[in-house]
C-alpha cells in the first residue's frame, strides 16, 4: 500500500485516488524568467519520483505541469515587477523570447536528470481565457471585488482560508502590513489579485488580454487553479510543490478553486524541501546558485545528482557540497561497473526488490530503498538475479542502469599492457612510476582501482 505525507493533514495516509486505476497529479513548474537552478531542479525530480513509485503501484498517472510565462511578481503577496518583464529588460529580449529560451533550458536540464516529461505542459500565456471564465465564476458568486487597478478575491469571504497553511490570519495580516502594499484599495491584507489592469504601475506592460473588466493580465495564482482544473477535474489526487508554495500560493489555489467549485480541490498536498548549498540558502548575491551546466563543466555526471538528492528524504534538508556530489559520482560509477559483469536478465524479482518497493512506497523513503539496493547489490544472489531486481529498481530510481547492465568492458590490449607494467612496478615499490603509469591509462578512458583481489579497471 502506497504511503504518502499530506501537508493539509500533516500526517502520512494510506494513498487511494478517485479513480482506483487513474492518477491526476498536478505540478508547479517553473517561471521561466531565469535558468534553472539546482534547487528547482530538486523539486522535479521529486514529482518525477512520485510519479515513478505510483506507476510502480500499479497506477496510470496523468501528470500536468504548468509554465508561469506571465503573471509572477517579484513578490507572491502581488508586489513589484513582472518577472517575465524584468528578465526580459535585463536580457535584452521579448518576453516570449524570455519565456521561449528559459523553458527550453529547463526541459534541457530535467532531460539530463532523466525526469520524464509530464503528460501536459500547460503554459499560461495559452489558457488565458480559461483564467478568465474561472474569475467570471467567482465574481457571480460574490467572492470577488475591483479596485482602479486589479480584480481582488475577497479573503473574507473564505472562513478556511488558512487551513493548509495554519497560520492565523491575524499573523498572516501583521506580516503583510510590513511590506509594501501597492494597492491601496486592497480591503484585506491578505487578498491576492484575479486580474491587473494595464493601468498604473503595467501600464506598459508587454502582455495583455481583453476581458469583461477590461485590458490586462491574469495573476499567478488563478492560473495554477484554471488549468489544474481544465485538464485534470475540479478535485485532484495530487498537487505538488515547494515548501514556499504553503502560505501563500497554495492557500489562494485552493480557496479560488474551492470557493468557484463549492468541492474539495486537492485531496493530497506534496511539497518538497529546499536544499542549502555548503550550509547556506542559495542566492545569486553569494554566487552559489548553480546550474546543470554549471555541474557539468566541472566534470559532474547530471545523474549524479540525482543519486545524491534522493539520499536524503524528500521532506528533509539535504546540504549540496561538491564533495557530497563527488561521493554520489562515485556510488553511482560504482554501481555501474558492478552491474557491467552481470548478464542480461531473464528472470523475475526477488524479495529485495519487494523491500525495495516498500521502502520507496512508505512516503518515498529514498534512503532506505538505496540501501536495499546497495544490500542487494553485494549480496550473494546471482548475477542474473542482481540484474533483472537492479532494472526493476531502477524504473523508480531512473539512474540510467539499463544502458550499463550487461554491457562488459573491453579492455584494449594498450590499456592491459599498461596496468601489468603498473603492477610490476607496485610489486617493486616504484610508486612514482606505478602513479605515472595510472596516469597514462586515464588518459586512455580508464581508472585502474587496487583491490585485495588485484587492479580493477573502470571505464571513465
Amino acid at each position: 500500500m502506497l504511503k504518502l505525507f499530506n501537508t493539509m493533514s500533516r500526517q502520512v495516509h494510506d494513498f487511494t485516488p478517485i479513480d482506483p486505476n487513474r492518477v491526476t497529479m498536478y505540478a508547479c513548474g517553473p517561471t521561466v524568467y531565469d535558468y534553472s537552478s539546482i534547487g528547482n531542479l530538486s523539486k522535479y525530480i521529486g514529482d518525477d519520483l512520485l510519479r515513478r513509485v505510483l506507476e510502480a503501484n500499479g497506477y496510470t498517472v496523468e501528470h500536468v505541469m504548468n509554465i508561469t510565462d506571465v503573471g509572477h511578481l517579484e513578490s507572491d503577496a502581488d508586489e513589484g515587477e513582472d518577472k517575465l518583464e524584468k528578465g526580459a529588460k535585463a536580457q535584452g529580449r521579448t518576453v516570449w523570447e524570455v519565456a521561449k529560451f528559459f523553458e527550453e533550458y529547463h526541459f534541457k536540464s530535467s532531460d539530463a536528470l532523466n525526469i520524464w516529461r509530464p503528460s501536459i505542459v500547460a503554459r499560461a500565456t495559452e489558457h488565458v481565457q480559461e483564467m478568465v471564465k474561472l474569475i467570471q465564476r467567482l465574481e457571480e458568486k460574490g467572492f470577488t471585488y475591483r479596485s482602479d487597478s486589479a480584480i481582488y478575491f475577497d479573503t473574507s469571504k473564505f472562513p478556511s482560508y488558512t487551513k493548509l497553511s495554519r497560520q492565523k490570519l491575524a499573523e498572516k495580516e501583521t506580516g503583510a502590513r510590513v511590506e509594501v502594499v501597492v494597492d491601496q484599495q486592497k480591503k484585506n491584507p491578505a487578498d491576492f489579485v484575479l486580474w491587473f489592469f494595464t493601468v498604473g504601475h503595467f501600464a506598459n506592460h508587454t502582455m495583455r488580454w481583453n476581458s469583461p473588466w477590461g485590458e490586462g493580465f491574469p495573476g499567478w495564482h488563478i492560473e495554477c487553479s484554471a488549468m489544474s482544473m481544465l485538464y485534470l477535474g475540479n478535485t485532484l489526487d495530487i498537487h505538488t510543490g515547494g515548501i514556499d508554495h504553503i502560505p501563500v500560493h497554495h492557500t489562494n489555489e485552493i480557496a479560488q478553486s474551492e470557493a468557484a467549485t463549492g468541492e474539495e480541490f486537492v485531496r493530497f498536498w506534496v511539497h518538497h524541501r529546499f536544499i542549502l548549498v555548503e550550509g547556506e540558502k542559495m542566492s545569486k548575491s553569494k554566487k552559489n546558485v548553480y546550474t546543470i551546466d554549471d555541474l557539468v563543466a566541472k566534470g559532474f555526471d547530471p545523474l549524479a545528482l540525482r543519486y545524491l538528492f534522493m539520499t536524503a528524504h524528500y521532506r528533509d534538508p539535504i546540504n549540496f557540497t561538491w564533495n557530497s556530489l563527488e561521493g554520489a559520482q562515485n556510488a553511482l560509477s560504482s554501481l555501474r561497473e558492478a552491474s557491467r559483469e552481470w548478464d542480461k536478465p531473464n528472470s523475475n524479482t526477488s524479495i529485495y526488490y519487494q523491500k525495495f518497493l516498500e521502502a520507496a512506497s512508505n512516503d518515498l523513503n529514498t534512503p532506505q530503498a538505496i540501501a536495499t539496493m546497495w544490500e542487494m547489490v553485494k549480496s550473494n544472489e546471482p548475477p542474473i538475479q542482481k540484474a533483472a531486481d537492479l532494472l526493476a529498481m531502477d524504473k523508480i530510481l531512473g539512474l540510467g542502469l539499463n544502458e550499463y547492465i550487461g554491457q562488459k568492458t573491453e579492455v584494449p590490449t594498450e590499456v592491459q599492457e599498461l596496468v601489468e607494467k603498473r603492477e610490476r612496478a607496485r610489486g617493486s615499490k616504484d610508486f612514482a612510476e606505478s602513479d605515472r603509469l595510472r596516469h597514462e591509462i586515464k588518459k586512455l578512458g580508464f581508472d585502474v582501482q587496487d583491490t585485495s583481489t588485484g587492479p580493477r579497471l573502470k571505464k571513465l
